[in-house]
This record gives C-alpha cells, structure tokens and sequence, in this order.
C-alpha cells in the first residue's frame, strides 16, 4: 500500500462526494446518484468535463461528469416495449430513477497503487417509485494508471426484466470543432434530430452542428483524437455494442441549464450504453454489467 493512495470525504456545495487519490490522477464522484464529477491526470487537461456552472444541489442533477441512466436512457417511450411495460408510475423521468438518490459505499479498498469504491443504491422493499422490479444495482469505481467504471445489475427476482442504461460521460475537449470520434466507419446509427432514421457512419465522426445519435454494433474499443491537447482518449467496453454521442451545439447550449452559452466547444458526450437493441434482458437470478475503461495517450505516440 502506499500513502500516494487515499480515498476522503468532501463536499461538492451541498453534496458529500468522495475523494480518490492515486499518484498522478484524483477524481471526485458525489454521493447522490453515484455520479462521478471531475477525474484529472495531474499536469494534463481533465478527461471528464463539468460545467463552469454546475451546482451541487441536493435533489438537482449536475451538469457534466458522469450521470448513471439506469433503469432506462433518454425517454421512457423510446425503449422496447417490453421494458416501458414495467413501468408503473406516471410522468417517466428522462435518464430513468436513480440519478438524484443517495448511494451509499458498500466497500472501499486501496491495493498498490489503485483505489477501489463500491457504490449501492439502496431502494425500498417494494422498489423504486413507479418500478417495483428487484434489482439491485450498485457502481464499481477503480482509479489507478487507467479509470475503470462498472454498472452491475442483479435481478433477484423470480421474473425477468428488461433493462436499458448508460454511463452519460461528459468528456473535455480543446475544442470540439477539432476532435474526431475514430473506428465508427461502417457502424449503424440512429439519427435522432432527422426523425430516428437509421443510417450507417461513413470514416471517423467530426462535428459541425447539433449532434444527437445512437451509435450501434459498435467495436469493443473507441478512441476520441485531439489535436488540440495532442492526446486521445481510449474508451474500451466489453459489455457494451451501442454509445451515443452528443453535443448541442449553439442554440441549444443557450436552453440547458448550468450550460455556458460557449461550453459547447469544450465537451462531448460519448454515453457507453445498452439501449436501442442492444438492451438487456435479465433473467431472473441473472448478473449483467455495463463496463468502461478510460485513459488516454499522447498524439506523438502513433
């Protein structure tokens, strides 16, 4: 064990977050709805993005960072209709139920030079408001040379139950008219701003206007080059065959909130997800787990 590696309480303004501290990098991840808000390699530009404006209000989702969307993504009504069926409340949230509850740490470890935390989220016995469904779900956090996040679902029910979800990554950029999105040549793609039609990418993706797609059949490993910071981040997945990718561009960074009408060219969205058809059944007494892997590499390194 080595004294470089801690792990500590802090608050976010009105937020208990945690602290992790490896030798080179520190990353902070709030106590409600596990979400992680900054991770920082030191000496370098930070890997995950949080608005200028963000605030840590109790009850209130931050902007930036790391949402979990669980136990659906985006609009209730766009998922399968098997899992919209499990649905018994009213007004469905975006980005499902968990995102403004309090986790809880299950476990915390620090082995050589990584720091480990385990979040649950405790839900009643007769489950979340709207969705009584026993599944229980809990983040897995290790920060060491890389960052590694993983969204484990176990169904402890006698029936199945359908699932869609996403690590909602706000990744930091020198400026988003510059970076590309690389290895989606060939990849279907849901064009949300065109009436959900499909299409299929054609080379690496680069932006120049409001952005908004679920990415499908995806490789187990993307990359995100930017010549503005000489870097690229690698983003690798096991569990996941869909991402979507997302931007707002100019007028709609003007209607977000905690959102600087310029903070659009410093981020992107890169959301490893299981949606579309690519979410999940789990049986019952089944495990599934939704897995990233993060880091990054020099541009000199190629």
């Amino acid at each position: 064990m080595t004294t470089d590696c801690l792990i500590s309480r802090v608050d976010f303004d009105d937020l208990p977050c945690w602290r992790l501290q490896v030798p080179g990098a520190e990353l902070l991840v709030a106590e409600q709805g596990a979400q992680i808000l900054r991770y920082q390699r030191h000496g370098e530009p930070p890997l995950i993005w949080l608005s200028e404006q963000a605030r840590g209000e109790r009850g209130q989702s931050v902007r930036g960072g790391v949402p979990v969307c669980w136990p659906w993504f985006g609009d209730l009504a766009r998922n399968p209709a098997a899992l919209l069926a499990q649905y018994r409340g009213e007004a469905a949230p975006f980005h499902g139920l968990v995102r403004n509850l309090p986790w809880r740490c299950s476990e915390q470890r620090i082995e050589a030079d990584e720091v480990c935390l385990r979040l649950s989220c405790p839900q009643p016995e007769d489950g979340l408001p709207g969705w009584p469904q026993a599944v229980e779900v809990a983040l897995e956090i290790r920060l060491g040379a890389r960052l590694s996040i993983a969204l484990h679902s176990h169904n402890t029910g006698t029936r199945p139950v359908w699932i869609s979800q996403a690590l909602h990554s706000y990744f930091a950029v020198s400026d988003i008219r510059q970076v590309a999105v690389e290895v989606l040549d060939g990849c279907r793609y849901i064009e949300t701003l065109e009436g959900w039609c499909e299409r299929r990418q054609s080379g690496a993706l680069t932006f120049s206007g409001e952005t908004d797609r679920l990415y499908l059949d995806l490789p187990a490993q993307l990359s995100l080059r930017d010549p503005g910071w000489r870097r690229r981040l690698h983003l690798a997945s096991q569990r996941s065959r869909s991402a979507v990718v997302w931007n707002p561009w100019i007028d709609k960074a003007q209607r977000l909130s905690q959102f600087a009408d310029d903070a659009w060219q410093r981020m992107l969205c890169i959301e490893t997800a299981n949606v579309w058809d690519d979410c999940i059944e789990l049986a019952a007494g089944a495990h599934s787990c939704l897995d990233l892997c993060l880091w990054s590499t020099p541009l000199d390194e190629d």
